[in-house]
């Protein structure tokens, strides 16, 4: 048996998910049926089927499962509150975007069984090391081709598993290899053995190459070679002989090798697979940024039609739409408010199909989710089209809901000339909205035609459907648009994101304050960035802006936000719901910083003085082009495209990088015939980089397709200034953004001044 499921008999959480439970899974009030769960003896494999289903029946795997909410945390069990108590109620939540799974236990002891046990398997995964991931990895192949569950695979059945994990490979040398690993001579592999099979098959010659020029006897790297790779391919300036005896320390597997303090073949791949032999420099990973600077200082991770899972308009307006993106490291969250025919403001797409949520449960959801990614301050960016009486429903919800954690007053009782930093509210959630006059004192109760923001009055982008197309409740919100008033008290909730309409560059130069702020369609902020690129960097030191996709993006697609951050936008807002390349730069971008939603923007943006073009890059003070040379050696373990049997990919890779006009390339190697598994390409692209600090680099790789699009395989993106130099891992992500282990790409990075 598995070594991982007899450890799991030894716990009671998990014994009682083993022995099987009885829940119901809930799909919508009305829809709520028993199942039979159980935790298979493998310790990964989650069963469940129905008691009248006869044979058939579905599976996941631990690893899958992102986390585990307890009680009433989703909007179907919400629907139920009245029926079962919290303490049976329980959602498992999915990677990517894969649907949650809510259930209801039977007892409260069983629910918490399930909700600890699938806890604990969760942090095992994300405990483990690179070796123990492999292996598990290797073990859940094991378990998914093994149908009549004996524990063992024949060559034909290794055979049919070799193609399913995309490994296309010569019969003589598979047969070889598994005869090697039947060392019990019985025509079949046990787990362990494939696990030893699957070694064998994944020696790297590559890698066997690079270890060969550092090690004197070519069986192994004593602490001097170990210290000479980090220095002279690693380019690790600060290296010791510590260091080395570190690395050594934590990815060496044999205790002989530790002892003679040496490094085996085993051990370098291993470290080179880790996050230290890793594209991304450890020292970026981390919160490292200075967050004392003004709020106009930092890049900030904002999300478009927040509410929204799918389309803009028949999508579902979801809760956990916000949850996802506030996961996600997005600081700045949008609510699109409507008049409810109860009295309860509700939130969704307004002229269209989307359902609806209501306004006081989006607020109570942000209490809850606003900090647990970043402790940096949240932006409830509001669009408002209630009637006065609604707006004051919708203050005092934010009153009562968010409490000290609303930012409703000034910061130090000082009308600000710079806006406060990150660090001065952190935990502190701000309301963008309109607002009655400035921050200096009393108004009226109302003010008229003030309630509109811009992007109903200023969206030369916008398609509204016309009257015919409205849902009936909604053919009077135009007409009642533009007499409506502002309640007072939601103007005094609005103190350092105040939204103005936008009278151009040199009015805001003479007149604007520092908490006024405009929002820009995506077709207006690229036009100014293009004709007035140094006067947009410049407003942008002081001011924030907001940036928003075009009207006519129905089916919630995306723009290119680099245009945007290269005028120094801050609030560059996405359809977080959509995947793309235009999430996997916002992904890049703000995985940086701890991931924390603030990237401080280049000096040369923060300047008030600055005359930085993204169209001129070479005017700028300290221009310093750099050139980056990638060595794309090989893939490792590439995902299947295509489920049919017999097709193995065919995988290209192509960089691509953002930033400045002149620095937007893209460059790509040859493909190589049927090899996911192991492709060599050692093929090396050459690129100029003119404005380092904005470059964003994309590592893509495709299934080639000579008669139609190619298949999309996985990514991955960062910041130029955050790539290491040396033999490094680039680890891939999917569509959705979450990491597809041990699937990687093998890279040599070299980074020189341009002479």
């Amino acid at each position: 048996m598995d070594p991982e499921g007899s450890r799991h008999h030894d716990d009671p959480h998990l014994q009682v998910m083993m022995a099987g439970s009885i829940l119901r899974k809930v799909k919508s009030r009305s829809w709520r049926k028993q199942r039979h769960f159980k935790l298979l003896e493998d310790g990964v494999t989650i069963w469940y089927k129905s008691r009248w289903a006869g044979t058939s029946h579905s599976t996941f795997l631990v690893s899958e499962v992102e986390a585990v909410r307890e009680g009433h945390q989703s909007e179907v069990l919400l629907s139920i509150a009245d029926e079962f108590h919290p303490n049976l109620c329980f959602t498992l939540v999915f990677r990517g975007r894969q649907g949650n799974l809510d259930l209801v236990a039977e007892s409260q002891e069983e629910a918490q069984a399930w909700i600890q046990g699938v806890r604990k398997l969760i942090h095992n995964a994300e405990t483990m090391g690179e070796k123990e991931r492999l292996h598990q990895w290797v073990r859940d192949w094991f378990q998914k081709a093994d149908k009549n569950k004996d524990g063992k695979m024949t060559f034909k059945e290794v055979r049919k598993l070799l193609k399913m994990m995309n490994v296309d490979m010569n019969e003589e040398h598979a047969l070889h290899l598994f005869t090697m690993a039947d060392n019990s001579d019985s025509g079949a592999l046990a787990i362990e053995q494939f696990v030893q099979f699957h070694k064998m098959l994944t020696q790297r010659d590559e890698v066997w190459k690079v270890f060969q020029d550092y090690s004197a006897d070519g069986e192994k790297l004593m602490l001097d070679e170990v210290e000479s790779f980090l220095r002279l391919e690693q380019l690790e300036g600060d290296c010791s002989s510590q260091r080395a005896q570190e690395l050594i320390d934590r990815y060496e597997p044999s205790e002989a090798a530790k002892k003679q303090g040496a490094m085996s073949l085993d051990g370098f791949q291993i470290y080179l697979c880790s996050q230290e032999g890793s594209i991304f420099k450890s020292e970026c990973r981390d919160l490292h940024q200075d967050m004392s600077q003004p709020l106009s200082h930092y890049f900030i991770s904002s999300s478009h039609n927040t509410y929204l899972l799918e389309d803009q308009l028949r999508g579902q307006s979801s809760l956990e739409a916000y949850i996802q993106a506030l996961k996600r490291g997005c600081r700045c969250v949008e609510v699109d408010c409507w008049d409810g025919s109860d009295g309860e403001p509700t939130v969704y797409h307004g002229h269209t199909w989307t359902s609806k949520i209501l306004f006081k449960d989006v607020i109570s959801t942000l209490k809850e989710y606003a900090f647990k990614t970043s402790d940096f301050p949240v932006i409830l960016s509001l669009e408002n089209h209630c009637g006065v009486e609604q707006q004051t429903v919708i203050a005092q919800h934010l009153r009562q809901i968010l409490g000290d954690t609303l930012l409703s007053t000034l910061l130090d009782g000082q009308i600000p000339q710079t806006l406060p930093s990150p660090q001065e509210m952190k935990g502190k959630i701000l309301l963008k909205a309109k607002k009655i006059g400035d921050l200096k004192g009393l108004h009226d109760e109302t003010l008229t035609d003030e309630a509109t923001d811009e992007e109903e009055t200023d969206n030369g982008d916008a398609e509204i459907p016309s009257a015919e197309d409205l849902p009936a409740e909604d053919l009077n919100h135009s007409e009642k648009k533009s007499n409506s008033q502002l309640s007072k008290l939601l103007s005094d909730l609005v103190i350092y994101c105040k939204s103005v309409h936008f009278h151009g560059f040199e009015h805001a130069r003479l007149h604007s304050k520092c908490y006024e702020m405009s929002s820009f369609s995506e077709s207006k902020a690229k036009k100014f960035a293009k004709e007035s690129g140094s006067d947009f960097v410049q407003y942008n030191v002081k001011q924030l802006s907001r940036i928003y996709p075009s009207g006519i993006r129905t089916d919630s697609s995306n723009y290119n936000p680099q245009d945007l951050w290269n005028a120094g936008c801050q609030i560059v807002a996405l359809n977080f719901q959509t995947a793309g390349m235009e999430m996997d730069l916002n992904d890049g971008l703000f995985r940086q910083n701890g991931y924390c939603g603030y990237v401080l923007k280049p000096d040369f943006m923060r300047d008030g003085n600055t005359r930085f073009s993204p169209e001129k890059p070479e005017e700028r003070q300290h221009y310093k082009p750099l050139r980056l040379s990638i060595q794309v050696i090989s893939g490792q373990q590439l995902p299947k495209v295509n489920q049919k049997e017999g097709s193995i990919v065919d995988p290209l890779v192509r960089v691509e990088v953002y930033g400045v006009p002149q620095d937007q390339a893209k460059a790509e190697s040859s493909y190589i015939n049927n090899n996911g598994f192991n492709p060599v390409w050692n093929q090396t692209l050459n690129f100029v980089i003119h404005t380092p600090e904005l470059a964003l680099v994309r590592f893509v790789v495709e299934d080639y397709d000579k008669t139609t699009w190619n298949d999309f395989i996985g990514q991955f993106t960062l910041p130029f200034m955050c790539i290491q130099e040396g033999y490094r891992h680039i680890h891939l992500l999917s569509k959705d953004g979450t990491a597809i282990p041990p699937s990687s790409l093998f890279v040599n990075i070299k980074i020189t001044e341009l002479t």
